[in-house]
């Protein structure tokens, strides 16, 4: 679909609105859940981003951000496991310790 501006700016440029929307596929596949990680965010396949946000919900349900700073996660029991065995793990860390749970 071609979009044809008042101004005639766009016109003849054949700007793709289909392809200004389109989401990022690999981001919404179902991924296999490790079963240390099901126990923190329940059983898979989920994709990528639900898995990071029931992470959210479970670490702000259990208040395991640390409160002077909140980039911090104190681990529990079911954390430790998927974290390696780390009790203190920052939020930008946490990602890539839970994509070794995903497959």
């Amino acid at each position: 679909m071609k979009i044809d501006a008042p101004s005639g700016f766009l016109k003849g440029i054949g700007y793709n609105v289909a392809m200004a929307t389109k989401t990022n596929s690999a981001f919404m596949k179902p991924m296999n859940i490790s079963d240390d990680l099901a126990a923190v965010v329940g059983k898979g396949p989920m994709p990528r981003s639900e898995v990071v946000k029931k992470l959210w919900v479970y670490i702000k349900g259990k208040n395991l951000q640390d409160e002077k700073n909140k980039r911090n996660i104190n681990a529990d029991e079911a954390l430790k496991k998927v974290f390696g065995g780390k009790s203190v793990v920052n939020m930008f860390e946490m990602t890539k310790l839970v994509s070794k749970h995903l497959s």
